[in-house]
């Protein structure tokens, strides 16, 4: 038995996601067309208006609708300092935090050389440029893989040649976490970055 061409053509696209191979994708097509037409329509009047709507912050690189968006423009962030993040899901986790007031610059990604992504398609350019232009600090919030100590090092040279202040999130033991239950190369890096207590 054939499946129908459209029904081909939407198990295929369904599989572009991440994690999603031609069993999952055939299981979400069925279900989409048998029990949910309804939330398959919403589905793709959602992605239609996303991909015809949303593009890049001018400022910080971040998903947005306008030409630049609503933490850049807010006057409540402090423009002194420069948070550098690899991904939207990075800057949602640090205003999750309410750790940190600044602005923000989003990679997009982070530098892999075996997958075709360097500093044009990170536009490091633009980072330079922001950072210059009146940052104090920038902070190198970048995640703690390879991938990612190489991308913090990359643009923590780029900075210094500029005469810009460049700090890096610290590692360490997570909070009510147990030392028994830590892997040895963050324990290892906790002791490294210990801090003087003062009394």
């Amino acid at each position: 038995m054939s499946t129908p061409s459209s029904l081909e053509e939407m198990i295929i696209a369904l599989r572009c996601l991440p994690g999603v191979g031609p069993k999952s994708a055939q299981r979400m097509a069925y279900h989409l067309l048998q029990r949910d037409k309804t939330g398959a329509l919403r589905l793709s009047q959602a992605l239609e208006n996303a991909v015809a709507g949303i593009h890049h912050c001018t400022k910080c690189n971040n998903f947005c609708e306008e030409e630049i968006c609503s933490l850049c423009r807010s006057p409540k962030r402090d423009p002194s300092l420069l948070c550098v993040v690899e991904m939207p899901a990075d800057l949602l986790m640090m205003e999750q935090a309410q750790c940190y007031w600044g602005m923000y610059f989003v990679l997009m990604g982070r530098l892999s050389p075996l997958d075709g992504i360097g500093a044009r398609e990170l536009h490091l350019e633009r980072l330079v440029k922001r950072a210059s232009e009146q940052t104090c600090e920038v902070i190198l919030a970048t995640n703690f893989t390879v991938e990612g100590d190489a991308t913090a090092h990359y643009i923590a040279t780029l900075l210094y040649a500029q005469g810009i202040k460049v700090s890096r999130i610290a590692r360490g033991l997570p909070v009510g976490g147990e030392l028994e239950y830590v892997d040895s190369g963050t324990l290892a890096q906790a002791v490294l970055e210990r801090r003087e207590v003062t009394g």
